[in-house]
């Protein structure tokens, strides 16, 4: 895409063009529904206390609906045809010779493909990746054309059709492992792209966190490396130069210090290393797309955490190619990811092969090898960390870690992942000094993406592994050191910014500490150890905070009510197996007192909500910033995909705000007007209320003694009154919420923490009202003022915490090396649990998760890692029931501060605390540290040998 044009005006122009763009949840289809719709009151998904039963999805997955994208066929979606194409890629195994082409003998007549794609068409019709984010983020070429070096091993070489599936599988299940299927013509040397980039964080707190810092990149900057082959340039140091070369200074300043440092502190120094992994989310990368040439038309189902930037990215990778294009109506289903269907390359791959389909719809869907072969993997990291206490007050003084990554051979997130990954290595504690600097290397490997965790995963299990490792050298308890060093309320960063809200580490570290488990850890060992010879008993604990959002979220939420109290909401969320389509309805009903009776979520196409964007959030300086603000239709990003936990804060601030403008705007209004109502001003005259007072009873709005009143009261009142009875909000993030201003007719004028505010008026409304609803029956109100975080605040590069902590129990057998996960015990904040079930389904998953990254979950990286297509769950080894300790493990969430406190984004939390957790325990059993992971049996055999 052109620089100087965003997706956001991409899709705009689209539309000026004549390109109608349509993205939602599947509907229901020709023979089964997506999911049961919550206005059915057979299905009682709401209990009588107002509190979900179940899942708003669960009766559909339970009796086999279909509700994953991958569930259907052509004929299950209304208007596809009857007819169903199937594709499957062939992929290249080697990255050291150029491709040659293809020998297709083996087929024989009988299965040669109906259609047979390869780079050279590609290149003809002018299809190329789409630069989405970043140049070069989804590589240079999706197929390999005939002469070219691989940049990556696993990379399409083409793309076979067929019309009927039992030609396409029996196609696929001979050229699969067949040799000389890939012609190569000789071994030239590897054709890896440039290096994706360098990242670095440096502070110098002052005397105290409160006291200015003497430098820190809030207030100056990250510093940016370039690359010189495989050796990062930095910046030059100079203390009076710019942002970059004074933390340059500060960087070599701390190294000075380490250097100088005495015998009065422990200086630390550790390697560690966290390997590849596959997600494996059960879904597999798929999509199902009908190019319909006579209307050009182009339909499409995908899997995807991103459907605003497959849409438009779609759209842009189309309009240079000789595709010409008058309409896109993608659907989607629930889907599950962690993270690697967000900005994936395969729904493109889905794309061109509905392109080439014939006018046929055409399935493009991996298996469990292909998967393994092409799923965006989590990084593997090198980390050199160094660890500088005093030994007196067990003070940290200093840290520093320096860290590479591989991302493979397409950018994609990497070097945000890389990024976040150093800026979290601070993990839950207070560091006077810090430099955390990250190389984000690409090679030939499967290319790694936002996978769960997103960096930092791997550098906070190594700081906790650290810090056990350091009180053991000291000592000291590791809980007390913990608590020595604890980063609280107040505090800054290793980025120089204050976190939002209470800091609640401590109380977790005390919960942690009074757990038996830890308590009586000394003598339920020596206990087990007699009982047991040969087996080692060991409990390890480990702490971490793990940031939510991504610096830049947006979100957009319509609500609006008929005459009857119908009540409907519109999302741009999807559900990618988080239970966001449950959550957003209970915000909706927590706030106005009623579940919606329709919902639509993954929603793309936005008419109520006419806004343009730039979408570059992180780059506009801010003078340019300031300039296009004062545009009222301008916002700086339109809406995020579902990534970095942000379903329930980010997201959800969406929905709660849309709720409680709703109330604010029409309903509160329309209950004061039947209280007000009859002679001498009815109820309401004898008291004062006030909307401060305001109290759903039942599902009732009622106020200082007020009668309570039911939505389909309010909803009639406001339509008969004319007042609002639907609004529609987008909101922004850069570390903080964009406010605005806004004058509403009937209301006066509200601030709101949202950048921009649409309304729609009941049926009593004047004429001249009515005649500003112009954007699909919504008035878009033009913000009278707005103020948006400043760019600077980028630099904070986190503000938003999660804490969660694990005790691990864990016995070593020192005859087999197994390590057996006896029990474990979880202690979590996240603010206000929207629904606790769900919460806890996230907490059980990422501990499960967690525990094949500590012990079981590894992937080469090069030949003989996925990308040479052999790799299945025959060989790659996921936790059972019986590895995650299923009956015995417990958790606790803290109750939230008061009932205000918003939900925080847990999703990836979870799942990291037990990774260093048992590495601990591992120590504790058997007296050796292990300082990569997985820790495998053969490992701690050798180490006892």
């Amino acid at each position: 895409m052109n620089g100087t044009v965003s997706r956001r005006q991409f899709i705009a122009a689209a539309a000026g063009a004549g390109i109608s763009v349509k993205v939602g949840f599947l509907g229901r289809p020709a023979s089964a529904a997506l999911i049961a719709n919550p206005s059915d009151g057979s299905l009682n998904w709401i209990g009588p206390d107002g509190r979900p039963r179940f899942r708003m999805d669960a009766v559909a997955k339970v009796t086999g609906d279909k509700t994953f994208t991958r569930d259907f066929r052509a004929r299950d979606v209304a208007g596809w045809p009857q007819e169903q194409s199937h594709a499957f890629l062939i992929r290249g195994t080697r990255a050291d010779a150029p491709f040659d082409g293809l020998d297709l003998s083996l087929l024989g007549e009988d299965l040669k493909p109906d259609r047979l794609v390869l780079g050279e068409d590609l290149v003809r019709d002018g299809l190329v990746p789409p630069e989405t984010t970043a140049p070069g983020f989804y590589g240079d070429m999706f197929l390999v054309p005939k002469g070219r070096t691989p940049r990556l091993l696993g990379q399409p070489v083409a793309l076979l059709i067929y019309k009927d599936f039992a030609r396409f599988d029996a196609a696929k299940r001979l050229v699969r492992f067949a040799d000389g299927v890939v012609r190569w013509r000789a071994t030239s040397g590897y054709d890896t792209p440039p290096h994706y980039g360098a990242g670095r964080f440096v502070r110098i707190g002052g005397a105290t966190s409160g006291d200015p810092d003497i430098y820190a990149p809030l207030e100056g900057t990250t510093i940016y490396g370039d690359f010189d082959g495989d050796q990062v340039v930095w910046p030059k140091p100079d203390q009076s130069g710019d942002a970059a070369a004074r933390a340059m200074w500060a960087a070599g300043e701390i190294e000075r210090e380490i250097a100088a440092t005495g015998d009065d502190a422990l200086i630390l120094k550790r390697s560690y290393f966290s390997q590849s992994v596959d997600a494996s989310a059960m879904e597999a990368d798929n999509g199902n797309v009908w190019f319909e040439p006579a209307s050009l038309t182009l339909h499409a189902i995908i899997a995807t955490q991103s459907p605003y930037e497959v849409a438009t990215s779609t759209l842009a990778m189309l309009s240079t190619s000789r595709f010409a294009l008058k309409a896109f109506d993608l659907s989607i289903g629930y889907t599950v990811g962690y993270g690697t269907k967000d900005h994936s390359i395969f729904p493109y791959y889905a794309v061109l092969a509905g392109l080439y389909g014939d006018g046929r719809p055409v399935r493009l869907a991996n298996d469990r090898f292909e998967q393994f072969q092409m799923g965006l993997k989590r990084h593997a990291f090198w980390m050199e960390n160094t660890l500088v206490v005093d030994r007196s007050t067990h003070a940290f003084r200093i840290m520093k870690g320096s860290y590479r990554t591989d991302a493979g051979g397409r950018r994609n997130f990497s070097p945000d992942v890389g990024n976040v990954g150093a800026s979290a290595s601070q993990s839950i504690y207070y560091l006077p000094k810090s430099d955390f600097s990250v190389e984000v290397r690409a090679s030939r490997a499967v290319d790694a993406g936002s996978t769960r965790g997103y960096g930092t995963l791997q550098t906070m299990a190594a700081t906790e592994m650290m810090v056990d490792e350091a009180a053991e050298l000291l000592g000291i308890d590791p809980i007390e050191l913990r608590l020595k060093n604890a980063f609280k309320t107040g505090m800054k960063n290793s980025q120089g910014a204050i976190p939002g809200g209470a800091l609640r580490t401590e109380e977790i570290l005390e919960r942690a500490r009074a757990h038996p488990l830890w308590k009586d850890r000394a003598a339920k060992k020596t206990e087990f150890d007699t009982a047991n010879p040969g087996n080692h008993y060991g409990v390890g604990f480990a702490q971490v905070q793990k940031d939510y959002g991504t610096g830049a979220d947006a979100a957009v939420t319509t609500l609006s009510l008929d005459p009857s109290g119908r009540l409907a909401m519109r999302q741009n969320g999807n559900d990618i197996g988080t239970g966001l389509t449950t959550s957003h309805a209970v915000m909706v009903a927590d706030i106005i007192g009623r579940v919606p009776d329709e919902c639509a979520f993954g929603v793309v196409d936005w008419p109520e909500m006419p806004l343009v964007s730039t979408e570059e959030p992180y780059t506009t300086p801010q003078d340019k910033e300031d300039a296009l603000a004062q545009n009222p239709r301008w916002t700086p990003s339109f809406v995020s995909p579902m990534s970095a936990s942000n379903s329930a804060y980010f997201v959800g601030h969406a929905t709660r705000t849309a709720a409680r403008a709703l109330l604010r705007l029409s309903l509160w209004p329309a209950a004061v007007a039947l209280w007000s109502s009859g002679p001498g001003g009815g109820q309401a005259r004898p008291l004062a209320i006030d909307i401060g007072d305001a109290r759903l009873v039942d599902g009732r709005l009622t106020a200082g003694g007020m009668e309570p009143l039911g939505l389909e009261q309010l909803a009639a009142a406001a339509h008969k009154l004319g007042l609002v009875t639907g609004v529609s909000v987008h909101v922004f993030n850069r570390w903080q919420w964009a406010e605005a201003v806004f004058d509403v007719p009937n209301v006066g004028t509200v601030r709101l923490p949202a950048d921009a505010l649409s309304a729609c008026y009941g049926q009593g409304a004047p004429a001249e009202l009515k005649a500003l609803m112009t954007s699909d029956g919504f008035h878009f109100l033009d913000r009278r003022e707005v103020f948006y975080p400043p760019v600077q605040r980028l630099n904070a590069a986190v503000t938003y915490y999660t804490g969660m902590a694990t005790i691990a129990e864990i016995a070593v057998d020192t005859a087999s090396g197994e390590v057996k996960l006896l029990s474990h015990h979880s202690i979590l904040e996240c603010g206000t649990q929207v629904v606790p079930e769900l919460v806890s389904g996230q907490i059980q998953g990422g501990l499960a998760m967690g525990v094949g990254h500590a012990l079981l979950e590894e992937l080469p990286l090069y030949e003989d890692g996925p990308g040479d297509g052999t790799w299945n769950w025959n060989r790659y080894r996921l936790p059972h029931a019986t590895d995650v300790a299923v009956w015995t493990q417990t958790s606790e969430v803290l109750p939230p501060l008061s009932e205000t406190d918003p939900p925080k984004g847990m999703a990836e939390v979870v799942m990291i605390a037990i990774v260093p957790a048992i590495a601990n325990a591992v120590n504790h059993a058997i007296g050796r540290r292990f300082y990569q992971t997985p820790i495998t049996s053969e490992k701690i055999l050798e180490a006892l040998s």
